[in-house]
């Protein structure tokens, strides 16, 4: 199978593209599109050399790429050709998981089906900018090794030609459709028409028999829940299992006082349909009028036991922290959830970097796991592309009145080689050889004090632990001040540091402090001093690291 998306460089001159096979023309696809490239698919069935031409003065073409579909989720696609404008970086190493080419923000459908890993995500296969969205595809058994899937779902024919933006397939979730129903799963979006009426925004649902490719959506939502004053924001469709065994929907919106989390359920055995609003569940006021958007629950034990709490975890769009100037905060609320009321007890912050937005996650064999897109909307501009990966894949533990998200205990398999374990405790500076690396600080007491240099060829980076706590110091050397990244009152007794190609993720305390900070730059961070208080620092281990 080969799958390839061409356009028109001519009015009125149609673009195509030639497959032979040993020689003999085995088909044409062509498009009389001039602003958007348009999907063609070839199945090819004859063995032999395979060559694709296209005359380039008439044709643009986007990407092609190939695949086995009996053997694709185990094997992969094939990217044959992409261009400057999408193709991914190149980078000396790195760890985090990225496209295999365009752009990609929010994970979608996170799961376990068939005995894989899935990870959906929010995709623009032309450009490594936000446009027309797609749901990009991928499998792992370890969450950290990926194998790249053909796209998995596609926005409506009239959205799909012209590359304005108008919508697309927007963010959502997974579930298997039944346990006598093989491999197959559903999936549930938003579907985002800008200036549409009555309702930009109405949630959709499709199925997959074979994991590989979505089938034609169908409404599941078509109106947001009257009488509650909700702006249009009515997104980003979470649904699980509820503790009464019913099907359960959370969807994001916002009204003129802040954010607001909606709770839908349904008796359908496959949450086929049916969907009936409940209330709603959760409301953020802090900030103004914010919009709460990708709503995740987990339960943190039995779901069915009347004790369980679960985490209620939203990101928050527009949001300011008027301390430190963060914008575009998550959060995660712990609370008892009946099936139709939600109970809060505690809340905290769930990334004081706050570049691990959307996080999603699920309850996979040994616990719930999640990740999230490692960016910020406050860095996407019209003007500049933006690749960008996600986060480490992280645990969600809740320990007395703190939630802890560490990284997933797989994440210690990508130790390659120690680097140093006394030249960083001595003040000298550890060479990072390729820019990823692992560094683990051991503390003599909870909150003795470090700062941690990093050296970057284009920003200033590091990290510092103080009187104030726990931050990230980022710099960006443009001449505005930086928000400040720090986790107020933090006194950790040990802090780890992973460093990738665009990336610090700091892990304090087995995950009770959590900051996660895009670094503009494909350079690599070169090398790491530390500075410590009087015995402060009883161990410093440096691991480079690799997939």
């Amino acid at each position: 199978m080969i799958h390839i998306w061409l356009k028109a460089l001519i009015a009125e001159t149609e673009a195509s593209v030639s497959v032979t096979v040993e020689d003999v023309e085995l088909a044409r696809v062509a498009s009389a599109r001039s602003e958007e490239f348009e999907f063609q698919h070839i199945v090819v069935s004859d063995g032999g050399k395979v060559v694709l031409s296209y005359e380039p003065s008439t044709t643009a073409v986007s990407v092609i790429y190939s695949f086995d579909p009996g053997r694709v989720l185990e094997e992969g696609i094939r990217v044959l050709h992409c261009t400057a404008a999408n193709a991914p970086p190149q980078l000396q190493s790195g760890y985090h998981f990225r496209p295999p080419f365009g752009w990609m923000n929010d994970p979608n459908g996170f799961g376990r089906f068939g005995g894989k890993a899935h990870l959906f995500y929010q995709h623009y296969p032309h450009r490594s900018r936000w446009n027309t969205m797609h749901w990009g595809h991928a499998v792992s058994q370890d969450y950290l090794h990926w194998t790249h899937l053909p796209i998995f779902l596609f926005p409506a024919a009239e959205l799909s030609m012209r590359d304005d933006g108008r919508g697309g397939a927007f963010s959502g979730s997974a579930i298997p459709v039944a346990a006598d129903a093989g491999d197959e799963i559903r999936v549930f979006f938003t579907e985002q028409v800008r200036d549409r009426k009555p309702e930009e925004q109405i949630q959709l649902s499709a199925t997959s028999a074979d994991q590989i490719s979505a089938g034609n959506p169908s409404i599941a939502l078509p109106a947001r829940p009257e009488g509650l004053g909700l702006t249009l924001d009515f997104r980003d469709p979470y649904v699980f299992k509820g503790p009464d065994g019913l099907w359960k929907m959370l969807l994001g919106s916002r009204d003129r006082s802040g954010g607001v989390i909606l709770l839908y359920e349904t008796s359908d055995h496959d949450a086929a349909g049916g969907w009936t609003f409940v209330g709603v569940v959760h409301r953020e006021d802090r900030f103004g009028m914010t919009a709460a958007e990708c709503p995740c629950i987990l339960p943190l034990g039995d779901v069915a036991s009347d004790e369980t709490r679960w985490a209620l975890i939203f990101g928050l769009l527009t949001s300011r922290d008027p301390a430190t100037g963060r914008r575009n905060m998550s959060s995660v609320t712990v609370g008892r959830f009946d099936g139709r009321e939600f109970q809060p007890d505690f809340e905290q912050e769930l990334d004081f970097g706050s570049d691990a937005y959307a996080f999603q996650a699920f309850i996979d064999h040994d616990g719930p796991v999640g990740l999230a897109w490692l960016a910020n909307w406050t860095d996407v501009s019209k003007s500049v592309d933006f690749p960008t990966a996600m986060t480490l894949p992280r645990r969600v533990l809740l320990d007395g009145s703190a939630i802890l998200t560490p990284p997933l205990e797989a994440v210690d398999g990508l130790r390659h080689k120690l680097l140093d374990d006394t030249s960083l405790l001595a003040g000298e500076a550890v060479e990072l050889v390729d820019g990823a690396a692992e560094i683990l600080l051991d503390l003599t007491q909870a909150g003795a004090p470090f700062e941690l240099s990093l050296d970057h060829p284009e920003i200033s980076l590091g990290v510092r632990l103080g009187e104030e706590g726990l931050e990230i110091l980022f710099d960006a050397r443009t001449g505005k001040p930086s928000p400040r990244y720090l986790a107020a009152g933090a006194k950790p007794a040990q802090v780890r540091i992973f460093i990738d190609t665009g990336s610090i993720e700091v892990f304090a305390d087995n995950g009770r402090w959590v900051g996660t900070k895009r670094i503009p730059s494909f350079a690599a961070v070169r090398s790491a001093t530390m500075k410590t208080g009087t015995g402060g620092v009883a161990a410093a281990r440096v691991w480079q690291i690799k997939l």
